[in-house]
């Protein structure tokens, strides 16, 4: 193992901590910035659609103009959007820096840093060992994003008990969301060439330069269902899910830090414990059959009659939520070339980035009816479900090389 693994996984750990510590406040800090539900879940739509483009042009090029050149400017457009969200709340101003910028309404991975990250893990390990890697490293982010989020609600919650404002203690959690790209930026300094793609003496063709030749077919299949489960799941981002406890049961920074941390731990051992349920089942119905039940539970949230029961629904969700997300990574980099992992995990970064960019300004319109905030649970558990089976269909039968 190079020195390049344990780095980017603290990088990884550093980042999902910035995205757990901003999300769990986001919403709320629009809200006190003067901004409706109506405006807060068109800003995360555009968020979303902005990053989808940006994560296209900096994935397709990372292989050809170089990962590590890539990976800082996408830390950098991650402090670009923190200083432009901590200053203003004027709505244009914010639309500008969510479509040009990096930042998550979800405490998910967004930008570029997944794809070419995991691109890069994926040629210092061998392939037996990529989907337990792969685990580890999940779970190593989602722990990050549970102390995050953690953190975040008991930073606001301390400040307002010290008599300052709802306002003024949500923005200093979005200037710790810059710090954090700062520090990411100087850290991907000093990623050695081990982490660039391999090259290759071949022609530079215009389809090899958009970094896609061989493994077209298969991966813009799987993007097409990946789109589906995003779109479903961005009806229940991180910030919207903390809005709506806020809004439903009157829950506070501190205890929706908790929750929050609760989940994400909870989604860290799940990840892990996919790698060795996948050794078994394979990776493909590691990918379903633990997806089916969470969504179940999804969408019994919203029918919880009291706190304690909707908190625990949304617990027992995150236990198995996550058992697909190493899994559908190291079978996307298991069924493409060498070459072409940067921009097929950026592909199928894209759409789910696109689908999910579609639906945070469906769940604002439901939020702002009494009678439908519990809506978009039941909605995207039901995509969700439609999309286990049509993943199964159509992929059982490709095998990585790892099951052949």
């Amino acid at each position: 193992m190079t020195r390049d693994t344990p780095l980017l996984f603290t990088t990884r750990i550093i980042r999902m901590f910035g995205y757990g510590f901003l999300s769990v406040v986001l919403a709320l800090y629009l809200a006190q910035r003067g901004l409706s539900e109506g405006d807060i879940g068109l800003l995360f739509t555009l968020t979303l659609a902005g990053d989808a483009g940006i994560t296209l042009w900096l994935t397709t090029s990372a292989d050809r103009i170089g990962r590590r050149r890539m990976l800082i400017v996408g830390a950098l457009l991650m402090v670009m959007a923190g200083v432009v969200f901590s200053l203003t709340g004027n709505f244009m101003f914010l639309v500008a820096a969510a479509i040009i910028g990096v930042i998550s309404p979800s405490g998910n991975e967004i930008g570029p840093f997944l794809s070419i990250e995991q691109a890069a893990l994926s040629q210092l390990v061998a392939d037996a060992k990529r989907t337990q890697v792969f685990a580890w490293y999940n779970l190593a982010g989602s722990f990050a994003t549970a102390t995050g989020a953690l953190l975040g609600g008991a930073l606001a919650q301390v400040l307002q008990n010290a008599g300052y404002t709802p306002l003024y203690s949500y923005r200093a959690v979005v200037f710790g969301y810059t710090a954090v790209g700062l520090l990411l930026a100087f850290l991907f300094l000093f990623l050695s060439k081990e982490v660039e793609a391999p090259r290759l003496v071949e022609e530079v063709t215009l389809e090899r330069r958009f970094g896609l030749h061989r493994s077209r077919g298969v991966v813009f299949r799987l993007s097409s269902f990946f789109a589906l489960d995003a779109f479903a799941g961005g009806l229940v981002v991180q910030s919207m899910v903390a809005y709506w406890f806020n809004v439903k049961f009157g829950v506070q920074p501190a205890l929706l830090g908790t929750i929050f941390f609760a989940a994400n731990i909870l989604a860290g051992i799940s990840a892990l414990s996919a790698a060795w349920i996948a050794k078994r089942i394979g990776l493909i119905n590691t990918m379903v059959y633990t997806h089916i039940p969470s969504n179940i539970l999804l969408i019994l949230v919203p029918f919880m009659p009291t706190l304690p029961l909707a908190i625990t629904a949304l617990l027992l969700r995150f236990s198995i939520s996550q058992m697909d997300v190493p899994t559908r990574q190291s079978y996307t980099m298991a069924v493409v070339s060498p070459d072409e992992r940067s921009a097929a995990m950026g592909v199928t970064s894209i759409s789910r980035s696109v689908g999910a960019s579609l639906s945070p300004a469906i769940t604002g319109q439901f939020l702002a009816i009494p009678g439908l905030i519990g809506a978009p649970f039941v909605i995207a558990g039901g995509l969700k479900v439609i999309y286990d089976v049509l993943i199964w269909r159509g992929f059982r039968a490709v095998k990585p090389p790892e099951e052949k």
